[in-house]
C-alpha cells in the first residue's frame, strides 16, 4: 500500500555521530524495517540526537520503515520525532505510534485500520416476535424508532461473541450465535473511517428483558409485522432487506454464514472462519453418495 508521506533527509554529519552516541534499542520487523518502543523517560533533546544517529545506522543497514512507540508517559518526545521527519500512525489510549520512511520515494507503510466493524442481532421467540430496544442516545434518541440490538465488536473480540455480548448487556437476554445473515459496507462513518456491519441471527435462551440503563431508553418484545410496518423500517431499503432476509431464515428459505473454528498460519490460536455450512455439508455428502 502506497501513501504520499516521505521521510525527512538525515544530514550527512549525523554518520559520522553514529559511533559517537548510543542509539535507540530497536528490534527488525518482518518487513526490512524496525521497531523501537521507548520506555524510559528522556531528555528531548538527547532523544533527538539518538534518533539522528540511529536513522543513520539503519540506513546504513539498509532498513526501510521506522517504528516508534511512544507511550503517554514519553509524550515529551513526540515534538522532537516529528521535527525528524516522523508522522503519527495510529494512537491507543496508552500510546502514539509514529512512522518513517528511510528510502527516497513514497513509502508503501500499511495505513492505519480504515474500518470499525458492527453487529446487528436478529432475535426472534417462537411467538414471532422480535427483540427490539429504543435507545436514549445517539441518532435514534427520542425518534420512538424501535430496532434491532447493535453495537461495536472491540479489540480481539469474536464477532459471534460481541453479537451474544450487545444482546446481553442492552436487555439482559442470553442468547446463541446462530449465524451471520449478510453485511454491509459503508464509508466515512466514524471519524471518516469506513464501517462494516455484519447482521446476525441469534436464538434466545431466555425471555425476561432488563434494559441497559445508561444506554437503553425501552426495550420489549415485538410482533415481526409491528416492526416491519415502522415508517423507519420501509423508508430505507437497507432496513427492508434486513427484515426480508431474516423472515427468509426463519421460513428456512435462506442460508446465512456458520462461525467454524479454523487454524491459519496468520494466528497462534483457533479463529472462527463464517461460510454457507449447510450448502457446504449437502454438496459434501452428494459427492460421497456418487463418488
Amino acid at each position: 500500500m502506497s501513501a504520499s508521506v516521505n521521510s525527512t533527509p538525515v544530514n550527512e554529519n549525523d554518520e559520522q555521530t553514529v559511533q559517537h552516541l548510543k542509539l535507540l534499542n530497536a528490534i527488525n520487523d518482518r518487513y526490512g524495517g524496525v521497531i523501537v518502543e521507548v520506555n524510559e523517560p528522556m531528555d528531548s533533546a538527547l532523544f533527538a540526537s539518538m534518533l539522528r544517529a540511529s536513522i543513520a545506522q539503519w540506513r546504513h543497514q539498509g532498513k526501510k520503515g521506522v517504528w516508534i512507540k511512544l507511550p503517554i508517559q514519553h509524550a515529551n518526545l513526540v515534538e522532537a520525532a516529528v521535527k525528524e521527519g516522523f508522522w503519527y500512525h495510529h494512537a491507543e489510549p496508552n500510546y502514539l505510534m509514529l512512522a518513517y520512511w528511510i528510502p527516497e520515494g513514497t513509502h508503501t507503510l500499511p495505513a492505519n485500520a480504515s474500518h470499525r466493524v458492527g453487529i446487528g442481532a436478529f432475535v426472534m421467540n417462537e411467538k414471532r416476535e422480535v427483540l427490539v430496544v429504543q435507545e436514549n442516545t445517539g441518532r435514534f434518541r427520542g425518534t420512538g424508532v424501535w430496532k434491532f440490538p447493535t453495537g461495536v465488536v472491540n479489540e480481539g473480540e469474536d464477532l459471534c461473541a460481541a453479537a451474544v455480548r450487545e444482546v446481553k448487556e442492552e436487555t439482559a437476554v442470553d442468547t446463541k450465535f446462530i449465524e451471520v445473515l449478510a453485511f454491509r459496507q459503508s464509508h466515512k462513518s466514524f471519524f471518516e473511517k469506513s464501517d462494516i456491519f455484519f447482521m446476525c441471527l441469534l436464538e434466545p435462551l431466555s425471555f425476561e428483558i432488563q434494559k441497559q440503563e445508561s444506554e437503553i431508553e425501552a426495550a420489549k418484545w415485538m410482533p415481526v409485522e409491528e416492526y416491519a410496518a415502522q415508517p423507519f423500517v420501509q423508508k430505507y431499503e437497507f432496513s427492508k432487506y434486513i427484515v426480508d432476509i431474516c423472515l427468509a431464515k426463519k421460513d428456512r428459505k435462506y442460508s446465512g454464514f456458520s462461525p467454524v473454528p479454523t487454524s491459519s498460519v496468520f494466528s497462534n490460536g483457533k479463529s472462527y472462519m463464517y461460510f454457507n455450512v449447510c450448502d457446504l455439508n449437502a454438496e459434501m455428502i452428494k459427492f460421497d453418495l456418487f463418488r
